[in-house]
C-alpha cells in the first residue's frame, strides 16, 4: 500500500463525507470515490458504507485505524527528521494565527523577511480555526491559548490589551458614554458568543441588541472603520485601523479595567525550531512583537 492510500482512509474516517475528505486531500470528490474503491478492491474488504448522511466506517475501518494511524506518525517523524537536514534558509513556511494578527503584524514584516531571504516562501492562513502543529497542518502558529500537549515548543510573545473602540469621527459624537446601553454595538455571532470579549459585552449591554454581528473579526473591523458601530478590539489592532477608544463616565471607568487580557504565543513543533528556514521567521516575529510592546 501506497502512504497516499493511507492518507485517504485517515482524511475519510476523520472527516465521515467525501467532500470534506476531498478538501482536506486537497482534490475533486471524485477522485477521492474513485480511489477508496481502489483501495477497497486491493484490500478485498468494505471499508466505509456510504450514503446520504456520509461515510460511516464499517468494523474493518475500525480495525484499521490504530496501524494507519501508527503509519502517520512514523511518517510524520520521518517528515521532521528530514527538515532537520535543512541547511540553508529556503523553502515554504505556514503560519496560522488570528486575522487581525496577519495584517497587523506579519503582513508589514513580509517584505523584509523576503529582501534578505530570497528563496523563501510563505503560506499565511489567517482565520479563528486552530491548525493541529503535531499533524504538519501547518509550522508555525500564532494563538492566544497556551498549548497544553503535543511536542510542541512555544514563546509568549505579546500581552494582548482589549478595548471598546470606534471610528474618531463616531467616537467625537457619542461623546462620554453614560451607560453602556446607548453604545451601537458590533458583536460576535452565536458561534462565538462565549469568547471572553462577547462576554463582557454581554454582562454589561446583553439588553441590547447589537447592531452588527458577525463571527468574522475583520468584518467587524471593517464596520467600525465605517462607522457602523463600536466594537472590542486588541489595542494595537484598533491603533493599526485608526479606531478610537471611547470616552465614558467616571462611573464607567471600572468596566473599563475589567475588559479582557490575553498573552500572544508563537508556537511551533519542536523538531522543527532548529530548522533553518523556521528560525529566521521565529526570530523575525520575535524582535517584531518585543519592538511593539508598551
Amino acid at each position: 500500500m501506497a502512504w497516499d492510500d493511507v492518507r485517504l482512509f485517515l482524511a475519510l474516517y476523520r472527516a465521515r463525507t467525501i467532500g470534506e475528505a476531498a478538501r482536506t486531500l486537497g482534490v475533486d470528490t471524485s477522485t477521492v470515490s474513485r480511489r477508496l474503491v481502489a483501495l477497497e478492491r486491493t484490500l478485498a474488504s468494505t471499508l466505509f458504507e456510504r450514503g446520504r448522511d456520509g461515510a460511516r466506517a464499517t468494523q474493518a475501518a475500525e480495525d484499521l485505524l490504530p496501524t494507519a494511524e501508527l503509519v502517520e506518525h512514523s511518517i510524520q517523524q520521518f517528515e521532521r527528521a528530514a527538515d532537520g537536514l535543512e541547511r540553508e534558509v529556503e523553502g515554504l513556511v505556514r503560519i496560522t494565527c488570528p486575522p487581525d494578527v496577519s495584517q497587523v503584524v506579519l503582513l508589514p514584516v513580509m517584505q523584509d523577511v523576503f529582501r534578505e531571504h530570497p528563496n523563501l516562501h510563505i503560506e499565511l492562513e489567517p482565520g479563528e480555526s486552530v491548525r493541529d502543529l503535531t499533524r504538519r497542518e501547518a509550522d508555525l502558529a500564532l494563538r492566544i491559548v497556551r498549548p497544553i500537549r503535543g511536542d510542541l515548543v512555544f514563546k509568549k510573545v505579546f500581552d494582548v490589551h482589549w478595548q471598546v473602540a470606534g471610528a474618531p469621527e463616531l467616537i467625537e459624537r457619542l461623546g462620554p458614554i453614560e451607560g453602556w446601553a446607548q453604545v451601537p454595538w458590533l458583536g460576535f455571532g452565536e458561534r462565538l458568543d462565549q469568547i471572553p470579549a462577547a462576554q463582557w459585552r454581554a454582562h454589561r449591554a446583553g439588553q441590547v441588541a447589537p447592531r452588527l454581528r458577525s463571527d468574522s473579526f475583520v468584518t467587524q473591523l471593517q464596520a467600525a472603520s465605517a462607522g457602523i458601530g463600536v466594537g472590542i478590539f486588541p489595542a494595537l489592532t484598533a491603533e493599526h485601523y485608526g479606531l478610537k477608544p471611547v470616552r465614558v463616565s467616571e462611573a464607567l471607568q471600572g468596566d473599563l479595567q475589567t475588559l479582557p487580557k490575553d498573552e500572544l504565543y508563537l508556537v511551533t513543533h519542536r523538531a522543527l525550531r532548529s530548522v533553518p528556514r523556521i528560525q529566521v521567521v521565529w526570530d523575525r516575529l520575535v524582535a517584531e512583537f518585543a519592538d511593539r510592546a508598551p
